[in-house]
């Protein structure tokens, strides 16, 4: 029977482990072992800038002197309507879905880049949909996002039929910049954030239309994830990034960046479904 889903290497979903009877067995006690063997914190969002062992509300925390801190995170929820948010949902599936791998589907509106040669395709980038440049323009209203200029938008689908995640990691840290900013569409979730070789686990609550900043330490000394069993019912991720100081001006990329921030100007035509 052949693989009908993008997984390569290690990465696995739902549809590829039906295929490979072994693995759904051996993620399952990986899974186990994992939430046994994890160090398990909560981010407050009110606080801001701390974590804690019980997973309780805001109002609680001063009972508590356990924390740990965590720099760069920010969340505002609400940061669109329900009525916004079904206007978004509507146009982004008017758009062709890639498969993608961890039972993800994504649309990629940027440069086509190689990270490993850093190399970048400006050609094929033709912008924005016209739909969601609300959402960028209302970034500015955000403080810590007052001067963030956007230059790439990738869509993420995750369905719990296809048992969709996304495994630690860091983004890329030459090309897209110091912010990284989600708007998470129709379903709670979590971000998972993680150390290499510590068992610390920070959950960071997504509720249903906020906005997510990781930045600073978020960002940098922290890898993110989202774990299959946080998703529950189908999740759309808007993920917006920015250039790093080198492809900025004065940055000694200032020629490709210039470029890159004038295509981010365009609408991408919608209408080719």
């Amino acid at each position: 029977m052949s693989k009908q889903c993008a997984c390569k290497g290690i990465r696995r979903c739902l549809l590829c482990e039906d295929i490979l009877n072994s693995i759904p067995l051996q993620k399952e006690n990986e899974n186990e072992k994992s939430e046994l063997t994890s160090d398990i914190w909560y981010y407050c969002m009110l606080c801001g800038n701390k974590a804690y062992r019980e997973n309780v509300s805001h109002d609680y925390h001063l009972d508590f002197s356990e924390f740990i801190l965590i720099n760069g995170v920010y969340v505002e929820t609400n940061f669109i309507s329900e009525e916004e948010e079904n206007l978004l949902c509507q146009g982004i599936d008017q758009i062709p879905w890639v498969d993608s791998q961890s039972g993800r589907r994504k649309q990629d509106f940027g440069p086509k880049v190689n990270f490993k040669k850093k190399k970048i395709r400006i050609d094929t980038f033709q912008g924005f949909p016209a739909f969601s440049r609300f959402i960028i323009d209302r970034m500015k209203s955000v403080d810590k996002l007052a001067d963030f200029l956007a230059v790439e938008m990738c869509n993420l689908e995750y369905v719990p039929s296809r048992g969709s995640a996304i495994d630690p990691h860091f983004d890329d840290f030459w090309l897209w910049g110091e912010r990284l900013v989600t708007v998470n569409l129709l379903s709670h979730t979590c971000y998972t954030l993680s150390q290499k070789d510590s068992n610390v686990k920070v959950l960071v609550s997504l509720p249903r239309r906020c906005l997510c900043v990781l930045a600073a330490d978020a960002r940098y000394k922290w890898m993110h994830a989202i774990e299959r069993h946080h998703v529950t019912s189908r999740r759309l991720g808007i993920n917006i990034r920015e250039l790093t100081e080198e492809f900025l001006e004065n940055g000694s990329s200032w020629p490709v960046g210039n470029e890159l921030l004038d295509k981010a100007k365009i609408n991408f035509p919608t209408n080719s479904k």
